[in-house]
């Protein structure tokens, strides 16, 4: 008696369709793992350090001011979620001086009205964490987030795959914000 052939079912093995549509990323399985995290909190190790020693490109710095610098975030929680860091290793807001204090906020309204000018978000959230418990990826590093926005960017994927969909790469980003920074 002839067998047969065993016919499984969509999605029975690895790859096969099974009506879910997968976003692939695994450029955050570096973040997931802690790849690019410092091992301590010196200077030396430091990213926020680091990025003004680069070009602007290598950098992703889309502007540059005397206190303060502003540099795309390396993983996004949305295009154009810009980071507004101090050039001096600092890692407490009630430890950055006048003058950083002062440039920070400056810097951190410029980048919200850049980031209007050139992809129109619905609105922004603006945050320090301070410290490991906080939420800081980089704790030893003061840094104020400017995340921009839009009706319905908030979906599952984060709560359930811990993944987020952002629709432009960095640098094509990092380019239209530092191009429109003078004008904005």
């Amino acid at each position: 008696m002839a067998s047969e052939p065993v016919v499984e079912s969509p999605g029975e093995r690895p790859g096969d369709p099974d009506g879910f549509q997968r976003l692939w990323t695994p450029h955050r399985m570096v973040y997931i793992g802690g790849e690019n995290k410092p091992t301590d909190s010196t200077a030396k190790q430091c990213p926020f350090c680091r990025a003004p020693q680069r070009d602007d490109a290598d950098g992703l710095i889309v502007h540059r001011g005397v206190a303060a610098y502003v540099v795309m975030n390396l993983y996004p929680y949305s295009p154009g979620h810009l980071l507004v860091c101090p050039y001096r290793h600092v890692s407490d807001y009630t430890d950055a001086t006048p003058a950083e204090v002062a440039e920070i906020a400056g810097l951190t309204r410029r980048a919200m009205r850049v980031v209007r000018s050139v992809s129109h978000p619905a609105g922004f959230n603006l945050g320090i964490n301070q410290g490991d418990v906080a939420g800081a990826g980089i704790a030893a590093h003061l840094h104020q987030h400017v995340v921009p926005r839009w009706p319905g960017d908030a979906n599952f994927l984060p709560v359930v795959a811990q993944t987020k969909a952002v629709p432009q790469l960095l640098d094509d980003t990092r380019a239209l914000l530092a191009q429109a920074w003078d004008s904005a």
